[in-house]
């Protein structure tokens, strides 16, 4: 039976997010609900409870999993 949130592979989502990615990077987020809000990154990811790749956003009560969160890239931005 397969984990649901391999710790090794949700450390591997942590570690590329941060590689590729400063705090305050600009971020959409799908929040609870389905909406979706524009909001900056407040800290790096983080592995949350050994199971969980995890971020935290600006203007953001608690922290979000990193695949409901997608970088805003510069290009687009500038728009």
């Amino acid at each position: 039976m397969a984990r649901l949130n391999n710790p090794k592979a949700q450390q591997r989502k942590v570690d590329d997010w941060n590689a590729r990615y400063p705090v305050g990077q600009a971020v959409n987020v799908r929040i609870d609900g389905g909406g979706t809000v524009q909001t900056k990154t407040r800290s790096p990811a983080e592995l949350m409870c050994g199971h969980s790749a995890v971020i935290w956003l600006e203007g953001v009560s608690g922290c979000y999993l990193l695949s409901h969160v997608t970088a805003v890239e510069r290009e687009a931005a500038r728009g």
